[in-house]
């Protein structure tokens, strides 16, 4: 079963996953505790919110929604599952 490429291709995918998971949690980190670690009276608001909110909530959705999509189209493949 380990000679069966599809696995091979599943841990390829995975890794590519796990590394997309952990620079979406960088990017929260850094906005959520970096901008809002500041006093409330230096935040800046966007569109309502205060700065690092809108980063690291509102803005993280679409960017990390288009990554996902452009590494699906680029890095993954079509297998057979039978």
């Amino acid at each position: 079963m380990t000679n069966d490429p599809r696995f091979q291709i599943a841990k390829r995918e995975a890794i590519i996953l796990l590394a997309l998971f952990v620079a979406y949690i960088v990017w929260w980190y850094a906005f959520a505790y970096g901008l809002g670690s500041r006093d409330p009276t230096q935040y800046s608001y966007i569109l309502g919110f205060p700065d690092w909110f809108f980063y690291s909530c509102v803005l993280s959705i679409p960017v990390f929604s288009l990554l996902l999509f452009i590494i699906i189209k680029v890095f993954f493949k079509e297998v057979p599952l039978d």
